[in-house]
């Protein structure tokens, strides 16, 4: 009797667990958590000092004792016990320190992730303080979040793009019928940012002015009306600050190599789609989620490359999280879509 109350009483939570951000849904509550996958460690020590928005503050700040990094790279564990930290500071916050059950959680992981990752996953969480850890597909969570309704007989793909990894899938039945992940996807963009005004004007900038430059000014295609803004970094000749201006079409074409890979992965997709669900998603269109889908106007460039059209989800950065909050209240209904469980 006890056990089952408790098992009653356990609280539930989704997380979405990106190479940039960490989300945390609970279900009846909403997202209770949005902040960096930042863990600032000092080297001394092997201390952690800090995690989330206030590691993400000392990036690229931090003397040489101290360093702020991410433990996850490409949408998986690149540092265990670091990842591990992380989440048990995340869960211990989204549940307050009031909360005496171990929660019911479930984890976010690429579609293209191996065993052994999806292992490591479960079993940080699971160290981090879950009693129960499920891992389950991005795509089938951004699909769920964006209310695809994944059990019909018909063919529904969903592209979702975040920081380390754009996910895409075409799901039918409640299952992935054709799907890939490349790691081309926020982060990639950035890099491509940085890397143009280097080449381009001898200016090193960071990685928060390259994202700063991204979504105040980028797009996917050449627009009339440019918008302009100033990047401000360092010399790379002289070694002394300095700041440029830079307008949209020069970030089109900084960014184009990665939008490419990123279109043609979506039309590898869509070659192996059966024909009867490629109808399918001509009538639905393609469903956009993820934060970085958000740059201006990417429905209209993967119009242009593949002849379909798309269309950005209601809150497409938050689908993945939203979807993990539908998955645990409706658990039983997708069984098929979760992975592993331990």
């Amino acid at each position: 009797m006890l056990f089952s109350m408790a098992f009653s009483l356990s609280p539930k939570l989704g997380i979405d667990l990106g190479t940039t951000t960490v989300l945390v849904f609970v279900p009846g509550k909403g997202i209770v958590l949005n902040e960096p996958s930042v863990v600032a460690v000092s080297t001394a020590g092997n201390r952690i000092l800090a995690v989330g928005n206030e590691a993400k503050e000392m990036v690229g700040r931090t003397p040489d004792e101290i360093v702020a990094y991410r433990p996850m790279k490409d949408g998986v564990i690149a540092d265990y016990r670091v990842t591990e930290a992380m989440l048990r500071y995340y869960i211990r916050k989204s549940l307050g320190k009031w909360n005496l059950f171990r929660p019911e959680v479930m984890v976010s992981v690429p579609a293209g992730v191996t065993s052994t990752e999806r292992r490591a996953v479960i079993e940080a969480a699971t160290k981090a303080g879950a009693r129960e850890a499920y891992v389950v597909k991005e795509p089938i969570l951004a699909a769920i979040g964006a209310g695809i309704p994944i059990h019909e007989a018909r063919g529904h793909m969903i592209v979702d793009i975040g920081g380390g990894t754009t996910d895409i899938a075409v799901i039918s039945l409640g299952g992935i019928v054709a799907s890939t992940s490349v790691k081309c996807a926020g982060n990639a963009l950035d890099r491509a940012i940085a890397d143009y005004t280097k080449k381009t004007y001898n200016l090193s900038i960071g990685d928060k002015m390259a994202e700063d430059v991204k979504i105040r000014i980028g797009s996917a295609v050449p627009i009339e009306q440019e918008l302009m803004m100033m990047a401000k970094g360092r010399d790379h000749l002289t070694g002394l600050p300095r700041s440029i201006e830079i307008g949209t079409n020069e970030v089109v074409r900084a960014i184009g190599k990665e939008l490419r890979t990123i279109i043609n992965a979506m039309k590898d997709v869509l070659q192996e789609t059966p024909p009867e669900l490629a109808a399918d998603i001509i009538d639905n269109g393609i469903v956009m989620t993820g934060g970085t889908s958000l740059l201006r106007n990417f429905p209209e460039l993967v119009f242009r490359r593949t002849g379909v059209r798309a269309r950005l989800a209601k809150d497409a950065p938050f689908c993945v999280a939203m979807g993990t909050g539908e998955a645990l209240k409706h658990l039983d209904a997708y069984k098929k879509a979760i992975i592993a469980k331990r």
